[in-house]
């Protein structure tokens, strides 16, 4: 009698114990799994337009959800029928298939399970739950369960939808979509009757050999051709098609899209901004292949909020090493670092853009010898105003404003204005570093370019699409207002450059070119008042152009970009900040005509005059300090005279060779093996001394 009242307890809790075990998860809202992302990076530009995409899931490869109605209806009228032919009627449990699956199973029959498409859909959103034919009866109970409580919350529609989609196919192919694409090479809703075929039959079998997989077909598509059905499972299985999608940021998707992303990512990329960049860029390099140049790269930022709005790090068909980035890769900063140069000495008040800088040829002591700049052209022009020197882009006179403000104070004003990379002590780079002998990228030439067009202010660049970085003020405003000013001054630079060289636009706009060592590389940076454009030409590799100058690199490549840009609404120019000074100077002598000029306060004076000899410190000026000496043994003593030259004048004034009195000025000096000490004095007062060594 007690077992016989304990019974009903054991079969109670058996039956908890069975509804624990098969309880289903909750169902997700199908809103939410419709948002869930396939196998798939997709990176979107500002207003959320493809730009490229990459699979980041080595697994399986599922596309972007598809909606029922864009898939073929033919394609789901067929794998309807011969998967769950009663799916519109039953609730989630086709008690017909299971029961004929129990009789087929007592008389030895093969067949079908009796899983409807709802319970393989509870399966494939549930990893928990078994496929059809894959566990066991427990696990079946689950998935029925599961299937019911899915039917009560979803409708058939949106149940069928979510099968398509997640419907492994083949291998590694998951839904419709990409079976359609991957193995037809088509869209789904394009899909021919012969192909649905081949499709009904890998639901069925995904990984079937191919002969098994077209006896399916042949069997489920009755009115289809058989041998229409051969070619299209022949096509199907062969070699995988190519998805075509849009790739018009290659190098910014495998930044921003690394392995394990899914779904979309929206940047402050504009594809039409982003488009006309890759143009303009083709365009330049097809007209410089004669002259080897095969890569260049390009950014466009916007200056209000610092969002990049193009980022196209390699153009061109010809180029050898397309993956590299152009955008981030250093390359050498050629005459493009010198606004800043300039904007330190306004700053300083070391100099105005009418001070007079001597363009004439210098040697300069290095720890590694002796730095004697050159311009471009190997010419020197004399005395030139800041305005000239800047706008002509003139190395000498570059130099001695770096001699006025001292390496360090420079580098560390490149490194605080975006040039991230400058990071060593000023004497790393020694006086080389105001002609560019630094390695900059083109996103730091863009946001320090930015910060000279914010009047001074910069800050970080940025993809995200809805950020606006802080700026901070970097550069004296009156100072930037002055090199913008500068940099926009076409007479300024005609001398070197002509009136007609490209850099300008029919709007105000200022511009910087710059060309490293051996025309490896070509820069044109510059802005309008909207957004700052930075260019590069060259060859990733390294090798020189040919005949490449900054006006017909990357300056015609810049202006294109900047033409696109403001199509139909040109800018307006910038308004000079309260404080700067325009004043009326004249110069003695007259190396230039008298003009107006800007001031910062307290900077102005009616005439800049160059230094008589009077008026300038005497110092010795060659030999240059550590100079080594060689003499030749075959050539008389007598014929190996060395000049000894000197500048500035005071009475008495004579030059002393290890404390010996040579006549004239110059001097000439006989040379004798050893270390001497050169000296300029008048007898009471040692104006400058260098050392050589004679060998």
């Amino acid at each position: 009698m007690r077992r016989a009242r304990a019974l009903p307890l054991v079969l109670l809790a058996l039956l908890g114990l069975l509804l624990w075990r098969t309880q289903p998860a909750p169902v997700p809202a199908f809103a939410i799994l419709i948002t869930q992302p396939g196998s798939e990076a997709v990176l979107l530009d500002r207003q959320g337009r493809e730009l490229a995409r990459r699979r980041t899931d080595a697994d399986t490869r599922r596309l972007g959800w598809l909606p029922l109605g864009a898939i073929s209806p033919d394609l789901v009228r067929r794998l309807v029928a011969a998967e769950d032919k009663r799916f519109w009627q039953h609730d989630g449990i086709d008690w017909w298939a299971i029961a004929s699956a129990a009789r087929d199973r007592l008389t030895g029959k093969g067949g079908r399970g009796a899983s409807t498409i709802s319970m393989q859909v509870a399966a494939l959103i549930d990893p928990d739950l078994a496929r059809a034919g894959q566990r066991g009866a427990l696990d079946k109970l689950a998935q029925m369960r599961a299937a019911r409580a899915l039917e009560a919350r979803w409708r058939k529609r949106q149940i069928l939808e979510a099968w398509l989609n997640l419907l492994p196919l083949r291998g590694d192919v998951v839904g419709v979509d990409a079976a359609a694409r991957l193995l037809a090479g088509r869209p789904a809703a394009t899909l021919e009757p012969a192909e649905n075929a081949v499709l009904v039959a890998l639901a069925r079998r995904p990984s079937a050999p191919a002969e098994a997989v077209l006896r399916r077909a042949c069997r489920a598509a009755p009115d289809v051709d058989c041998a229409a059905i051969a070619l299209a499972t022949a096509r199907l299985l062969g070699p995988r098609q190519r998805v075509e999608s849009p790739d018009l940021a290659p190098h910014l998707a495998d930044r921003l899209l690394p392995p394990g992303t899914r779904g979309a990512v929206r940047s402050s990329i504009d594809a039409d901004v982003q488009t006309l960049v890759q143009v303009a860029l083709d365009r330049q390099l097809a007209a410089l292949g004669q002259r080897n140049v095969r890569d260049a790269a390009a950014v466009v930022v916007d200056n209000e909020t610092g969002r990049i709005l193009a980022w196209v790090g390699s153009a061109g068909t010809a180029s050898r090493a397309a993956a590299v980035d152009g955008v981030t890769a250093p390359r050498q900063a050629g005459s493009t670092l010198k606004p800043q140069l300039y904007a330190l000495a306004l700053e300083r008040r070391l100099l105005t853009a009418a001070s007079l800088l001597d363009d004439s040829p210098v040697d300069l002591e290095t720890a590694t010898g002796l730095y004697i700049p050159q311009n471009y052209d190997r010419g020197f022009r004399g005395p030139v105003s800041v305005r000239t020197a800047l706008g002509n882009s003139l190395n000498v006179p570059a130099v001695r404003a770096l001699l006025l403000t001292d390496v360090e104070p420079f580098r560390q004003r490149l490194q605080d204005v975006g040039y991230r990379g400058i990071d060593r002590p000023g004497d790393y780079y020694g006086f080389s570093l105001a002609l560019g002998s630094a390695e900059v990228t083109l996103l730091e030439q863009a946001a320090a370019f930015r910060t000279l067009a914010l009047g001074g202010r910069g800050g970080a660049l940025t993809l995200d699409p809805v950020a606006r970085p802080d700026t901070a003020q970097l550069i004296d405003p009156l100072a930037a207002a002055i090199i913008r000013d500068l940099l926009s001054d076409t007479a300024a630079r005609s001398a070197s450059f002509g009136e007609e060289s490209g850099l300008t636009l029919p709007f105000p706009a200022a511009v910087k070119t710059g060309t490293s060592k051996a025309m490896r590389d070509n820069w044109c940076i510059g802005f309008s008042r909207r957004f700052t454009v930075a260019v590069w030409v060259g060859n990733f590799e390294g090798d020189a152009m040919i005949g490449v100058s900054g006006t017909s690199g990357a300056a015609p490549a810049w202006a294109a970009i900047m033409l696109a840009l403001h199509d139909g609404a040109p800018p307006t120019g910038w308004a000079l900040p309260a404080g700067i000074e325009r004043r009326r100077v004249r110069f003695q002598p007259a190396v230039e005509p008298p003009r107006e000029e800007l001031f910062l306060p307290g900077t102005w004076q009616p005439v800049f005059a160059l230094a008589t000899p009077a008026e300038q410190a005497p110092r010795l000026v060659a030999p240059g300090d550590g100079s080594l000496i060689a003499l030749d043994p075959d050539i008389p003593p007598a014929r190996q005279l060395l000049v000894i030259r000197s500048i500035g004048q005071r009475p008495g004034l004579f030059i002393a060779v290890d404390g010996r009195r040579l006549p004239g000025l110059p001097a000439r000096w006989a040379p004798e093996p050893g270390v001497h000490e050169m000296s300029l004095t008048d007898g009471r007062t040692t104006y400058d001394r260098v050392r050589v060594t004679v060998r």
